[in-house]
């Protein structure tokens, strides 16, 4: 048995460069294409150029209750993504697999009870 070459790695091989090429191509293009300034004051790299005097620190802590209810968002928003996917192909995979989901949606009702409980759904703790 002849070994040959590996045809299948050159489409992804030619993918993989027009892709590094195209990322490379378009932030030269940018940086040549881009508005460029002519002099500038101070007040162009400050922080605020509406005008308005800021108040306060820019550097403000954000409450933690903010991260929580993102990360839950999060978790949550990827449980609809697999059911949407496990719904178009639930007629080929049969009853096992409605079975998994209803434990895989179990155990994730029981952490959004578990946080409801515990306040974390709240904005102020």
């Amino acid at each position: 048995m002849e070994l040959t070459a590996p045809e299948p790695y050159v489409g992804l091989t030619v993918h993989i460069l027009v892709c590094i090429a195209l990322g490379v191509g378009l932030l030269a293009a940018g940086a040549l294409l881009r508005f460029r300034a002519r002099g500038g004051s101070a007040l162009r790299n400050a922080t605020y150029e509406c005008g308005e005097t800021p108040i306060g620190s820019a550097w403000a802590k954000s409450p933690v209750g903010f991260y929580l209810v993102a990360l839950l968002f999060i978790l949550f928003d990827i449980e609809v993504a697999f059911l949407f996917l496990w719904i178009q192909g639930l007629g080929t995979v049969g009853p096992a697999a409605f079975w998994a989901m209803v434990v895989f949606v179990a155990i994730l009702l029981l952490g959004w009870v578990y946080a409801w409980r515990k306040g974390d759904l709240g904005w102020a703790r």
